[in-house]
């Protein structure tokens, strides 16, 4: 194994270990100081530089998706292809040259990277490992996948379709839910809707319509970050919220006592409104899945 074989290797690990296998953040301090190598820091993300290429190195060993420091549009427009799959933007400009290179022969080497989504200001989402399986050089992009393995290598015979048509299922499925979640998190400023709890180890990203139903798409329309006593309270149809964005609560739950968890958890939140949303309109609940979901929740 080669010296960045090796690094590489032991900086997936150190991730997971530090990320809890990626289901907490980690912010850039962290990542830029925190990982050692025989002894000595070693950065796993640059300053000001969204693809990291260490001096030496022939491949990539991390890209960056950051968020605009006032929580606004992210500075490159990274998206979702037809096929289901991210896509990761090349630098546009000339310095950028060694970056893009290093993502190239990342691709042509299978080598695993690490994908940095953030959440807010210095916050990520760890995403990994990411493979980048296919370059789009007309539209300055390569596509990511969480395997070495492409949609785009099978043919058009009907086994090779049922085989294409699986993986890309499978390829969404374990893309979508750290992805999901730092989305909902940077959108909705690591603060829970109904309560506006801010610790982030409290928090999840809950689907409006779950994920297995047509509507449950990973977008952040539908989503919501919510804390564990909210997001469990919201999926066993204890808590509701209106398509108007006001919460409430089972009626029965209204009329129990059983102490202040009960009292300031649940039963104070009845009739308020949401306490946290996304800045941006495109990005808070949507109307007709609240809608579909409080159905639910009054059904039950």
């Amino acid at each position: 194994m080669t010296e960045e074989s090796a690094i590489r290797s032991a900086a997936l690990h150190w991730v997971a270990m530090v990320t809890r296998d990626g289901r907490m953040p980690v912010t850039r301090a962290q990542l830029a100081g925190d990982f050692l190598w025989q002894g000595r820091r070693f950065p796993l993300v640059d300053r000001g530089r969204g693809i990291r290429r260490p001096a030496g190195w022939t491949a990539a060993l991390s890209i960056v998706t950051a968020v605009a420091k006032s929580g606004g549009v992210r500075p490159y427009d990274d998206a979702i292809g037809p096929d289901g799959l991210h896509r990761y933007k090349l630098r546009r400009d000339a310095s950028g040259r060694s970056e893009n290179d290093g993502l190239r022969n990342a691709m042509l080497a299978q080598a695993p990277l690490l994908w940095f989504y953030g959440e807010a200001p210095g916050v990520f989402q760890a995403i990994f490992p990411v493979f980048l399986v296919k370059e789009e050089p007309d539209l300055d992009q390569f596509v990511l996948a969480p395997t070495a393995d492409s949609p785009g290598i099978f043919g058009d015979s009907p086994i090779e379709g049922v085989m294409r048509r699986y993986l890309v299922t499978e390829t969404r499925r374990r893309l979508h839910q750290p992805l999901f979640a730092g989305q909902v998190m940077a959108a909705y400023r690591t603060s829970c809707a109904v309560c506006s709890l801010r610790h982030r180890e409290l928090l999840d990203a809950a689907h409006i319509v779950p994920d297995a139903e047509a509507e449950g798409l990973p977008v952040v329309s539908n989503g919501l970050a919510l804390c564990k006593i909210h997001h469990a309270a919201y999926d066993t149809h204890i808590l509701g919220i209106r398509p108007d964005l006001v919460v409430e609560i089972r009626q029965d739950l209204l009329t129990e006592i059983d102490g202040p968890m009960l009292r300031h958890g649940l039963q104070d939140h009845h009739g308020r409104s949401l306490m946290q949303l996304p800045r941006r309109p495109a990005e808070r609940p949507d109307p007709v899945r609240l809608e579909l979901r409080y159905a639910r929740f009054r059904a039950a």
